[in-house]
């Protein structure tokens, strides 16, 4: 038996995502810790994030934070990944 701390919100969105592939919360702790047992390896791949991904994180808590959207539209959405894309 396997006792985890998690926070309500992220919970009910894994539950939620994990519901939608046909798994439980149980059947995804089983697989996470069966690669760990088959690998002898975190299953994931972590990484210390660099600058610029450090500054995306601290846009997008923000933004979050102040519950807005950056973008007026979806025109201007689009507008600024194509601009930031070079198309």
């Amino acid at each position: 038996m396997v006792h985890i701390r998690v926070d309500d919100e992220t919970k009910e969105l894994a539950t939620e995502a994990l519901t939608s592939m046909g798994l439980s919360m149980s059947d995804a702790v089983r697989l996470f810790l069966r690669r760990v047992v088959v690998d002898q390896a975190f299953p994931l791949e972590l990484k210390v994030p660099n600058a610029e991904t450090r500054t995306a994180i601290a846009e997008s808590r923000k933004i979050m934070a102040s519950r807005r959207s950056r973008f007026a539209s979806a025109d201007t959405l689009f507008d600024d990944l194509e601009k930031n894309t070079g198309k």
